[in-house]
């Protein structure tokens, strides 16, 4: 797997090509360290104008709370959180499932994440929305409780 190339695809502008490349890179993820040099990278994806890429470099960036042995996630934990506030419920909901890789390995944070996830604001998003991001939230607190 060519690293440097699978990340470009991350950009690609045929979402299903991007896509499928990002549950390659997840995959991939769960079993070898290889990604997290790219950790910064993720985490300036956080910033992207498009809501697709802010998910992406979320998703990818709390897999590699299994590898994270300089601590860069408890650095950034800050921004990491800020993230889970976007402008897009479904990009909020995917942002809240991924925080899973970080609670799985990353307990001292515990903390601050719940923190962040009682005071979430999630009632801005239509109506639709609230009892779905409301069940993501309790979903991540029961994640915790069990670690």
């Amino acid at each position: 797997m060519e690293l440097d190339s699978k990340i470009a695809l991350l950009y690609d502008k045929d979402s299903s090509v991007a896509y499928k490349n990002l549950q390659e890179l997840e995959s991939f993820s769960d079993t070898a360290e290889g990604l997290y040099p790219y950790f910064d990278e993720f985490l300036a994806m956080l910033g992207s104008e498009k809501y697709v890429l802010r998910v992406r470099g979320f998703r990818l960036l709390c897999k590699q709370a299994k590898w994270d042995t300089e601590n860069k996630i408890d650095r950034e934990i800050e921004s990491i959180l800020r993230a889970v506030d976007d402008e897009k419920p479904t990009a909020v909901r995917q942002k809240l499932t991924a925080l899973e890789d970080i609670v799985r390995y990353k307990k001292a944070l515990h903390s601050k994440i719940r923190d962040k996830m009682l005071s979430l604001d999630y009632l801005r998003f239509k109506d639709t929305m609230h009892s779905l991001i409301e069940q993501d939230i309790q979903s991540l607190l029961q994640v915790m409780e069990r670690k």
